[in-house]
């Protein structure tokens, strides 16, 4: 039996995202890593171990995305005690790594118009 190719998944970015960082720089909120896939968090509140994570929401006014997790836990999960989203966004920035640098070995490339 051969093995079946690799699948490049495509996702779609807003206009407006930055590009992505390289490996190890800061984050910049260009998204790629969780439109590719959800990371262990987002599979939680996603309910999806593929495809674009279900809490990435786009700032306009930063012009970046963001983590529902950790920006609106509320409007993400449907909970509302303040201690419990006080302590949800914190686990949520240790869980995803927040401020740590890119991680995301994902390729860019842009189509061809």
């Amino acid at each position: 039996m051969g093995r079946k190719p690799a699948v490049t998944p495509v996702v779609w970015l807003h206009p407006e995202a930055p590009p992505k960082p390289a490996e190890g720089a800061p984050c910049n909120g260009c998204g790629l890593c969780c439109l590719a896939e959800p990371c262990p968090l987002g599979m939680w509140v996603s309910r999806r171990r593929t495809g674009a994570c279900a809490a990435l929401r786009w700032s306009d006014a930063g012009q970046r995305y963001r983590c529902g997790v950790v920006s609106d836990p509320g409007a993400v999960t449907g909970w509302t005690q303040p201690w419990a989203l006080r302590a949800l966004a914190w686990l949520a920035r240790r869980w995803i790594a927040a401020g740590a640098g890119c991680d995301a070995d994902v390729q860019v490339q842009v189509p061809r118009q």
